[in-house]
C-alpha cells in the first residue's frame, strides 16, 4: 500500500517494510510543507530532445523546468549549499534537476553529491532524469546516498513517444523517430523496475499534453504502478516559444486536477507541484533561485 501523505510502503526480497523518507522531502508530500529544497545547476548537457523544452541558462524571468540563471561547478554548487544551509536551516533536500539531465552530465552530478554528503550527511538526496541512463547509474547513485528519483515520462507507445522527443542521443549517435523513441522507453521503464526492490523512492512525472498523449495518461499511471514507482505528478504543459510544441494548447489548471484525482486509485499523485527551475531554493510555491 502507497500513501502519499504519508509513509510508503516498499518491497524488499524478504518482506515489506516500512520507510518514512518523504517527511522531510515537500516534493513527494504535501505534509513536508515547511522544509526546503534547493536544486543545484550543475547539469547543462541533455541526451534528449523533448519538443516542448528549451534550455535557458540565463533568464531570471521564467520559472519553469530547464532554466537557470547560472550553471555551476561541483566546487561552486558544494560552496552555494553551505552558504543557503547557514540562511535556511529547514533545507532539507538536495536535488540536481538540470538544466539538462543530470545522468547525462554524470561526473558533474556524481562530484556534486560527494562534496556535499562529505558535509552534510543527513540531507536527503534527490535527482531528476529522462531516464535513458538510469538503469546504468543506478547501483551508483544508490552507493551515493540518493533515495529520490524523479523519472519523466510521458508514453507507453513507441509512436507517439515519436512526436514528443525530435531525438535521443545514445552512445554518441543520434536515433530518430521510432528507433529513439524505442530506446528511450526501453530505458526508462528499466530503470524504474530496477529500482522497485531498491531503498529509493520512484516518482513518474507526466506532462500532459494534449492531442499527444491526453488520451492515455491513465494507461502510463498504470505502468509506473507496475513497474513499482511510488507515486506520479501528471503536469500541465508550458508552451516555450521557439519549439514544436509552443502552439500545442495549454491545459487548464481545473483540467490537471482532475486527471490528476482520476488516476488517485492506481497511484498517489502530487497535487502540488510547482514546476520549479532547475536553480530553486526554498519553500515549495516560494522558492528563489541559486543566484
Amino acid at each position: 500500500m502507497k500513501n502519499l501523505l504519508g509513509t510508503i510502503r516498499l518491497k524488499d526480497h524478504n518482506s515489506d517494510i516500512t520507510v518514512d523518507k518523504n517527511e522531510k522531502h515537500p516534493c513527494f508530500t504535501a505534509k513536508a510543507h515547511d522544509y526546503a529544497r534547493m536544486h543545484l545547476p550543475v547539469a547543462p548537457k541533455c541526451n534528449i530532445q523533448c519538443n516542448y523544452c528549451h534550455r535557458k541558462f540565463d533568464c531570471n524571468n521564467e520559472s519553469r523546468p530547464g532554466v537557470t540563471s547560472d550553471l555551476l561547478t561541483p566546487k561552486e554548487a558544494l560552496q552555494k549549499y553551505i552558504e543557503i544551509k547557514k540562511k535556511m536551516p529547514n533545507l532539507s533536500v538536495v536535488g540536481i534537476a538540470g538544466p539538462g539531465d543530470a545522468l547525462a552530465n554524470w561526473e558533474h552530478t556524481k562530484e556534486t553529491l560527494r562534496y556535499i554528503r562529505a558535509y552534510d550527511q543527513d540531507v536527503v538526496f534527490c535527482l531528476s532524469t529522462n531516464g535513458l541512463k538510469l538503469r546504468k547509474y543506478a547501483d551508483q547513485l544508490i552507493e551515493l546516498g540518493v533515495t529520490h528519483i524523479t523519472v519523466t515520462i510521458n508514453t507507453i507507445y513507441e509512436d507517439v513517444a515519436a512526436k514528443i522527443y525530435k531525438y535521443i542521443r545514445y552512445d554518441g549517435k543520434k536515433h530518430f523517430g521510432i528507433e529513439g523513441a524505442r530506446l528511450l522507453l526501453k530505458h526508462q521503464w528499466e530503470g524504474v523496475a530496477y529500482l522497485e526492490d531498491k531503498d529509493v523512492l520512484t516518482k513518474v512525472n507526466i506532462v500532459y499534453l494534449k492531442g499527444i498523449n491526453d488520451d492515455h495518461i491513465d494507461k502510463i499511471v498504470e505502468k509506473a504502478e507496475a513497474m513499482g514507482a511510488s507515486v506520479t505528478n501528471i503536469m500541465g504543459h508550458i508552451p516555450v516559444a521557439d519549439t514544436p510544441f509552443e502552439v500545442l494548447e495549454q491545459a487548464t489548471k481545473e483540467e490537471i486536477l482532475q486527471v490528476r484525482l482520476d488516476n488517485m486509485d492506481t497511484l498517489p499523485q502530487m497535487l502540488h507541484c510547482s514546476q520549479c527551475r532547475a536553480d530553486a531554493v526554498g519553500k515549495l510555491g516560494g522558492c528563489r533561485s541559486v543566484s
